[in-house]
């Protein structure tokens, strides 16, 4: 369990009771995500503090008034946000926030983004040129690691609107992207392809390699804060992505069809317009 938050404290009136409640949202389990729940709370008076469980997908908020509104501001995520418990505070016993080292952080968080970025670029590229709807779909998911970077190093210092604001057109732009990855795997299952198997499970390799190396960045850091632990799942989750794109070049090869390279990239392709819907639907 980590406990952070992103929200300035601010003294609290002893009339107003203060609890913790506890809830659970199943669909809750990358960064983005979590990054979405933090520019939803923001305009909620009262937050103490934000505490993530993604294995457990639940989030422990300390607050002040009705938990009910905290569910109002989460509902539109589409994260089926439920109130497991909720259990007043002792006075005295609100709880306090350790000091996160945010330079840091932030250093770290540079690093993943030029990965990111330059992989993006770089699977793009190969799959247009290797006819591989699995490398497209798959720098797409590098796109979207990255545009959560951004989102995390642009936020600090921002308004809420702003970040919001930034979350919307980079949801967009993943929106834009996927539906032109879908697309790619419409065309190529109608005229027909021949992806190059040898450049799938190459620079599919190389991209595994590149979240080795965000991996190996993020675990020394996952422990402070829910938002660097996030960013260590989300990137032990592209590694399955990664894996996905290498075994269906090892497949293309074995078969002589081009199927497994477009189940693939149809499936992450998917999956990046599941996020891209979920960062539209904050208000």
């Amino acid at each position: 369990m980590n406990t952070d938050t992103g929200f300035d404290q601010e003294p609290f009136a002893a009339a107003i009771p203060r609890s913790e409640s506890v809830l659970l949202l199943p669909k809750m389990d990358c960064p983005s995500e979590e990054n979405l729940i933090r520019m939803a709370l923001a305009g909620v008076a009262g937050i103490g503090s934000l505490n993530f469980d993604l294995a457990a997908h639940t989030l422990s908020v300390t607050h002040q008034g009705e938990a009910q509104a905290i569910l109002s501001c989460l509902a539109p995520l589409g994260l089926g946000a439920q109130l497991i418990t909720s259990e007043p505070i002792a006075d005295g016993a609100w709880p306090e926030i350790e000091p996160v080292d945010d330079a840091g952080e932030a250093r770290t968080l540079r690093w993943l983004l030029a990965i990111n970025g330059l992989m993006f670029l770089v699977e793009m590229v190969w799959g247009l040129l290797a006819e591989s709807t699995g490398l497209i779909a798959d720098s797409l998911d590098m796109f979207a690691d990255a545009a959560v970077y951004i989102l995390a190093l642009y936020a600090v210092g921002r308004s809420v609107a702003l970040k919001r604001r930034a979350a919307h057109l980079a949801g967009w732009l993943q929106v834009i992207l996927a539906l032109g990855a879908l697309g790619e795997v419409v065309h190529r299952g109608v005229t027909g392809s021949e992806p190059e198997s040898v450049a799938m499970m190459g620079i599919g390799a190389v991209a595994l390699a590149a979240n080795v190396i965000c991996l190996m960045l993020i675990a020394k850091k996952r422990h402070h804060g829910a938002h660097m632990k996030a960013s260590y799942i989300f990137s032990a989750n592209d590694v399955i992505a990664n894996l996905g794109v290498v075994i269906a070049g090892a497949l293309v090869t074995w078969t002589g069809s081009p199927y497994p390279d477009l189940v693939v990239g149809f499936v992450i392709s998917v999956i990046v317009l599941i996020g891209a819907r979920r960062i539209l639907r904050l208000q």
